[in-house]
């Protein structure tokens, strides 16, 4: 039944680290383990496979002090579990719910941050990994979860297997895996009893008051019995498809940018260059990092390509440059460039205007107008606004607060009316789950938000606060204090 001793399971996860090299020879691996069955299991596999994948286990165990005295039994079984298995223990502990309430977050965002900075903490000097217990049922709940809510292809590609961590300068020191994405939950329960081996039941993994234990506990099931008893690994195949398309095509649309898509100043600003996105500098001239553009798509390239490659190229370039391109614009255009004659052009949204010339495909973008750059606008709750400047529709609704959004604000902050207005120079934000507040500027930039898509770049303020930027997470100190009622706000393209 087994290999030289190894569990079948545990021959089926050391296939899948191999394959996805997950944790080299040698390394310093902290496994999280919160007590329950599936971190349990993970241990237990990982340490059947120690040996042969040449790894350097301990155990990292956070108490996040929700539950009293079952908290504090669920640290000294994993504390015990380490003793056993002569294991080194890193723990840690804090008060989640003081966090919550200072920090302004749920009780599971105030969680996952305080556990998730504990990882950090170890990462780097301490430990090379942690192993995370993420499993297929995991993942898709969470692709579901995104199905519900609206979601492309980014969005789909769910739980990766590893997250990079960097240390304060930026640089990688070490990652987050999980090992176990492949593996249902109901094998490691059925490994562990085969073992003989106890975990601990966590009883808030009961509550259907949040989000994701509803659609464990209810949706799931009725998916599985009235509809495919395989859903589960129907829409973890869903997620896998979705991170390799994703990593396919960022590749090709980084290679696009550099040679068959050339962005070039436009006429109006009586400064002839040529620019490489990304690039520190232009072929001619310095160019201002605001400097608007326009795109030259090499025609030939283009009329010889797949439809796939097609569309990809055109959304690539509204994307950067600003331009709120949906499925019919795009279509419209593709018919324009085989039929549409030379010197003609075809209006797109925002202005802009799809040119024909001999040689190229002009994306040209209106003379400015600085009475369209500037524009406020009262965003009632709940309530939407189109705002055509920015070529969005932008809305506030109320919803169940839980962990699986980062836009959402606390009601019991907010008045009945919040106002969307386009960011001005000097205004900082800070989104949450990073260090410090930046420039609304430098965040934009960091996203490669250029030229006029940027000057339009809408935000939504409290007061004098900023609390959403299109794109960020919402602050930590905004975010709900319960799980009673939450204000999401969400935009979308015009014309969605």
């Amino acid at each position: 039944m087994y290999h030289d001793g190894v569990h079948r399971l545990a021959e089926r996860v050391l296939a899948t680290i191999r394959k996805q090299e997950l944790l080299p020879a040698g390394t310093r691996t902290g496994v999280a383990v919160s007590g329950g069955a599936d971190s349990v299991g993970l241990l237990r596999l990982l340490l059947d496979l120690r040996d042969e994948l040449g790894l350097v286990l301990s155990v990292v165990h956070f108490n996040h002090q929700l539950r009293g005295s079952e908290s504090d039994a669920d640290e000294k079984f994993v504390s015990e579990l380490a003793k056993n298995y002569d294991l080194e223990f890193h723990h840690s502990s804090g008060d989640v719910r003081s966090y919550a309430l200072q920090q302004h977050l749920s009780i599971e965002a105030a969680a996952r941050e305080l556990r998730y900075e504990f990882f950090h903490t170890l990462i780097g000097d301490t430990l090379e990994s942690i192993a995370t217990a993420h499993t297929l049922d995991d993942q898709s709940e969470t692709v579901l979860m995104r199905l519900i809510r609206g979601a492309g292809t980014r969005g789909l590609s769910g739980i990766h297997p590893r997250v990079q961590v960097e240390d304060a300068d930026g640089e990688v020191c070490g990652e987050i895996v999980r090992p176990l994405l492949g593996v249902r939950r109901r094998d490691l329960t059925d490994y562990l009893q085969s073992i003989g081996q106890a975990w601990r039941e966590d009883s808030s993994n009961l509550e259907t008051r949040h989000m994701r234990n509803r659609v464990r506990h209810v949706l799931m099931p009725v998916l599985e019995r009235e509809f495919n008893p395989a859903i589960a690994e129907s829409l973890a195949e869903i997620s896998e498809l979705a991170r390799a398309e994703e990593d396919f095509w960022e590749s090709e649309i980084a290679g696009w940018m550099g040679t068959v898509v050339q962005w070039v100043t436009p006429e109006w600003t009586n400064k002839s260059a040529l620019v490489q996105i990304g690039a520190s500098q232009s072929h001619d001239h310095d160019i201002d990092e605001d400097a608007p553009l326009d795109a030259l798509l090499d025609a030939p390239w283009f009329l010889t390509e797949h439809v796939a490659v097609q569309r990809r190229v055109l959304k690539a370039i509204g994307d950067i440059a600003g331009v709120p391109l949906e499925f019919q614009h795009i279509e419209e255009m593709r018919r324009f460039a085989e039929e549409g004659a030379v010197g003609k052009y075809l209006e797109l949204p925002l202005g802009w205007r799809f040119e024909k010339e001999a040689a190229s495909f002009a994306f040209v973008q209106p003379v400015p107008n600085s009475d369209l750059v500037e524009y406020e606008y009262e965003l009632p709750i709940p309530g939407r606004v189109q705002v055509s400047e920015a070529g969005l529709s932008i809305e506030a609704s109320f919803t169940a607060a839980d962990d699986c959004s980062d836009h959402l604000l606390d009601v019991a902050q907010l008045g009945n009316k919040l106002t969307i207005r386009n960011w001005h120079p000097g205004d900082r934000y800070w989104p949450a789950h990073t260090k410090s507040p930046k420039k609304v500027k430098e965040l934009l930039q960091d996203r490669h938000i250029i030229g006029f898509r940027k000057k339009r770049w809408p935000v939504v303020v409290h007061g004098d606060q900023i609390v959403w930027l299109a794109g960020f997470a919402v602050p930590a100190s905004w975010k709900p204090t319960t799980n009673a009622q939450a204000v999401l706000i969400r935009s979308e393209n015009l014309g969605a």
